[in-house]
């Protein structure tokens, strides 16, 4: 039928005294135009930065079509990613392998180039690190050595050390980058840094063996998970005083809050499940099993989707956030994953 109406109308122009229609230049620019379209379409993606643990690299792949792009080598069991604002590189922390090969660094990836350019001495066993809005600063919580370490990324130099609790497991700094939030793992706290001082302005205490920390995008609350407790502690951050305890799986280990701030994706480690908090009530609204041992979480820019990265069976989990569902297993791209982040691409309008 469609040729047929492309001869009618080849034949309907040649009739007006063979005169080319003024339309047929702009129905071909359409048409052009559509395939562009459909080509950008097809490309937008995200890439997703993933640190396996006991092979000391960094797996990217591709989110549409789950694809590995590049197996970045970097130090020794790396253990959690962050990418800058600008997108233009990932930090990575290195920590101890089976306790003999210490690497106690930050490798740097071009992500242009997927390769490491330089590479950072911090402090001991560096377990998480956070990037502060403006781009300028790494904060990297160094459990072994209970301090954390303040990388200039203009430099990739460490500027200062900063003092906090006992274990400094995780970062989290507040969208207006003034405050970093530190889960101390041995002393049942959270540490809050003054970022234009560095130093430490308060102790929040929390549940027991607090871990990861993601904070709301308005910057009003705090969320960490204890990973002894099985809860996460919901702190004020104006008030630094924890105004709600949320009940979620065994060994909560990470924690994500969509880009709305309306919900946080909790990764239960030992339950082999994930808590979705409703921010606004501060209850559990759903509970979606994923692979085993869930270790890290990261939510796409658009918020449409939460990746859950599972240790044991190495895949990743896709979560529909509208539907709290899995719909996607990654596998054969990471071995024994760790953290992750999400890098969307240029042109890219959604990751999935």
């Amino acid at each position: 039928m469609l040729h047929k109406r492309a001869l009618s109308s080849e034949s309907t122009t040649k009739n007006q005294d063979q005169k080319p229609s003024p339309l047929r230049p702009r129905r071909y620019l359409e048409l052009l135009l559509l395939m562009g379209l459909g080509c950008a379409v097809a490309a937008a993606q995200c890439n997703v930065y993933v640190a396996n643990r006991e092979t000391n690299s960094v797996s990217v792949f591709n989110s549409l079509t789950n694809q590995l792009v590049a197996m970045v080598p970097v130090g020794n069991q790396p253990l959690r990613v962050a990418i800058t604002p600008n997108g233009a590189f990932a930090y990575v922390v290195n920590t101890t392998h089976l306790g003999l090969i210490t690497s106690n660094s930050v490798s740097v990836i071009n992500t242009a180039t997927n390769a490491v350019v330089t590479t950072i001495p911090v402090g001991g066993y560096p377990a998480g690190l956070a990037i502060t809005p403006n781009g300028a600063s790494a904060y990297v919580a160094n459990l072994g050595s209970n301090d954390v370490s303040v990388i200039n990324t203009g430099t990739n130099t460490v500027t200062t050390t900063v003092a906090v609790g006992t274990g400094p497991w995780r970062v989290g700094i507040t969208p207006n980058g003034a405050f970093a939030y530190v889960s101390n793992s041995g002393s049942n706290n959270v540490s809050v840094i003054d970022t234009a001082t560095n130093t430490v302005v308060a102790a929040v205490p929390v549940g027991a063996s607090p871990a990861g920390v993601a904070i709301t995008p308005n910057g009003a609350f705090a969320y960490v998970t204890n990973y002894l407790g099985n809860n996460v502690s919901v702190i004020d951050t104006a008030t630094n005083t924890v105004v709600a305890t949320v009940a979620v799986g065994n060994d909560p280990v990470d924690i994500a809050i969509t880009p709305n701030g309306a919900f946080a994706y909790v990764a239960n480690d030992q339950t082999e499940n994930v808590s979705v908090i409703d921010t606004s009530t501060n209850t559990v609204v759903s509970i979606v099993p994923v692979g085993l041992t869930p270790r890290g979480v990261a939510i796409t820019p658009d918020g449409a989707f939460a990746y859950v990265t599972n240790e044991v069976d190495s895949t990743v989990s896709v979560i529909n956030t509208a539907t709290n569902a899995v719909v996607d297993t990654v596998r054969g791209v990471t071995v024994l994953p760790e953290g992750l982040a999400i890098l969307p691409q240029p042109g890219a309008v959604a990751c999935r």
